[in-house]
């Protein structure tokens, strides 16, 4: 059915005439008469019976005036939800973010969400830099925060932090401290594939310079009290030392020969069409990022 066709019938029929009716759509009475017509034929039904004063709507025409208020009301109905959503989206964004930065930045995130998308829905899933990629290749997940990812087509990626790794301990450090030596100590650290762990390896394998593992544990916060405790040192990026709130005096040495930096990573899909939602939770990454994780001067 011609929506157009079912615009002009009802104007006819709330009008009671058709001159009136073409008056009002600023269109030639016949030129409205035949729409009508059209329609007519296309129904099998008469919709009006001319009178004296104009015209009015037969049983069927009456039944169909019906219908259309319903259909036109739906319709508005419509314009109006797309105005909302186009104020204020609906719907809902997953977010992946790693366990350490999910720690500092989720309450904030999901804060400045609610307050610019009242009507949309917010989940933040935490996981290792691995998991996150494998979630966002699956779809599970829409915008991500990740350690060093391999480069891949399937994402746009962009840096937005790079943090030194550092030798923490609770034990007295010199300022700067050999790739070479730190090795020698004994470490906790998270266990494969974890990406810092990853990092780490692939400057002291080459190398031939083994770690002195005495225990690998996935959460920072329970390696950082480990080393509180002084069971063993750790390899942190420097931010990582903000997660420090031990009594114990805390010890922080540079690595180098190499000095070894990770990349924070901002990972959406290629494949996916930006939304306004997305692109406001990235906007809002960057700056959070910036102003909870910039690393530290040694």
């Amino acid at each position: 059915m011609d929506l157009t066709r079912l615009q002009y019938f009802v104007a006819v029929a709330e009008a009671g005439s058709f001159s009136r009716a073409a008056a009002a759509l600023h269109m030639s009475q016949p030129a409205l008469s035949r729409q009508v017509l059209l329609l007519e034929e296309e129904l099998g039904q008469r919709l009006f019976e001319r009178t004296g004063r104009g015209v009015q709507a037969t049983e069927s025409g009456t039944a169909l005036l019906a219908h259309a208020r319903g259909i036109f009301d739906l319709a508005e109905r419509a314009r109006v939800d797309m105005r909302e959503r186009q104020a204020s989206p609906r719907g809902r964004l997953t977010v992946g973010l790693p366990p350490r930065l999910a720690h500092v930045l989720t309450a904030d995130l999901i804060e400045r969400f609610h307050a610019q998308f009242p009507e949309a829905t917010m989940t933040v899933a935490e996981g290792l830099s691995i998991r996150l990629r494998e979630w966002l290749l699956a779809g599970r997940i829409d915008v991500a925060l990740m350690f060093d990812p391999p480069p891949s087509p399937q994402f746009q990626q962009e840096t937005l932090l790079r943090e030194p790794l550092v030798l923490i301990s609770v034990q007295p450090l010199p300022k700067r401290m050999r790739l070479a030596d730190v090795a020698l100590r004994p470490l906790v650290m998270p266990s494969g594939p974890n990406a810092l762990r990853q990092l780490l390896e692939q400057h002291t394998r080459p190398r031939g310079l083994p770690l002195k593992l005495v225990a690998e544990v996935d959460s920072v916060q329970t390696v950082l009290s480990l080393v509180a405790r002084g069971v063993a040192d750790t390899v942190l990026p420097l931010g990582a030392i903000r997660a420090w709130t031990y009594p114990q005096a805390l010890n922080v040495a540079a690595i180098h020969t190499p000095a070894m930096r990770n990349q924070l990573v901002l990972a959406v899909p290629t494949a996916r069409p930006a939304t306004r939602l997305s692109r406001y939770v990235a906007k809002a990454l960057r700056e959070l990022v910036s102003a909870h994780f910039q690393a530290p001067d040694l």
